[in-house]
């Protein structure tokens, strides 16, 4: 299955019951604009954990009407906790950062007696909605691990084949990226990429159509493979774009959000239950998506 833009994951969550997300620290008044339009929009109900009274001078500042929950937390680790509790136990399906730290929110999403620790490598999804690009393009993992060696990328791509799976993309097409296809152990990036095709042949992730190492050009151009010489399956196809290290997953989203006119979507996998942790540069669509992309991979 494929989703020519976010519009088409509105779509999906329209016909799916609506998911419960739990915001940390939510006296924020960016947060309380997002979380009304969201709720506005069906995308999920919300429970705010967070300084009451802020959160009601916030609402009726910006004339925001909501039934939601609200548990009254002015400590910012204390709210975090609460927040991944409530995931935790149910009573939430999603956890989302607020008014706090990135520190001490991701320290309550490890907490082991509170958060949504599972033994699994935390990792970042994105999502782009691309002007020039006839679908949506996942990349992982340009927010969250820096420089992954080979076990901790094979944890990437396990996190992002099952969130694809979630989504209904059944096979996913999957491109490991390096500055070309050439093995050499003088660029680390293809030995990796190799050997995370070699891991997928032996079975020891999930099934996927899976082709590495291979340039940027080669995986979004059909032609280029072709002019290249190179013989794929996957060239101008591909569901997930498996990035080197940070570096070059920043660059490249960075590139197309202010560049290329994209559009993004941002979830962290590899917890109990996903986790939004959004920039506050990022505008009140790049929320918005980000909460709808979480609450279908939940």
């Amino acid at each position: 299955m494929d989703y020519n833009g976010f519009d088409a994951l509105r779509k999906k969550a329209a016909q799916m019951p609506q998911k419960v997300i739990a915001v940390a620290a939510a006296h924020d008044e960016e947060v309380i604009v997002t979380v009304a339009e969201a709720y506005k929009k069906g995308i999920a109900d919300f429970i705010l954990v967070g300084d009451e009274k802020r959160i009601a001078e916030l609402a009726q500042k910006n004339e925001v009407k909501f039934d939601f929950t609200v548990i009254d937390e002015r400590d910012e680790k204390e709210a975090a906790l609460k927040a991944a509790e409530l995931v935790r136990t149910g009573k939430a399906d999603v956890l989302m950062k607020g008014l706090l730290n990135s520190s001490v929110f991701l320290k309550a999403v490890l907490d082991e007696n509170r958060g949504l620790k599972t033994g699994k490598l935390l990792s970042h999804l994105a999502a782009f909605e691309i002007p020039a690009c006839a679908k949506l393009a996942f990349h992982t993992d340009g927010g969250m691990n820096t420089f992954p060696n080979l076990e901790s990328k094979k944890q990437i791509i396990a996190n992002a084949l099952a969130a694809l799976n979630k989504l209904g993309i059944v096979e996913p097409k999957v491109a490991v990226l390096a500055a070309n296809e050439l093995v050499s152990e003088k660029m680390p990036s293809t030995v990796d990429a190799a050997a995370l095709v070699a891991a997928v042949q032996r079975g020891e992730l999930p099934s996927c159509s899976i082709e590495g190492p291979m340039a940027m050009d080669v995986a979004l151009s059909k032609e280029a493979a072709e002019h290249k010489g190179i013989a794929s399956k996957i060239s101008g196809e591909v569901d997930l774009f498996v990035m080197p290290n940070i570096e070059a997953g920043n660059m490249v989203g960075k590139t197309l959000l202010y560049a290329a006119g994209a559009k993004m979507a941002g979830v962290i996998l590899g917890g109990a239950k996903p986790v939004v942790m959004t920039s506050r540069a990022e505008n009140a669509e790049g929320k918005l998506n980000s909460i709808l992309l979480a609450s279908l991979v939940s």
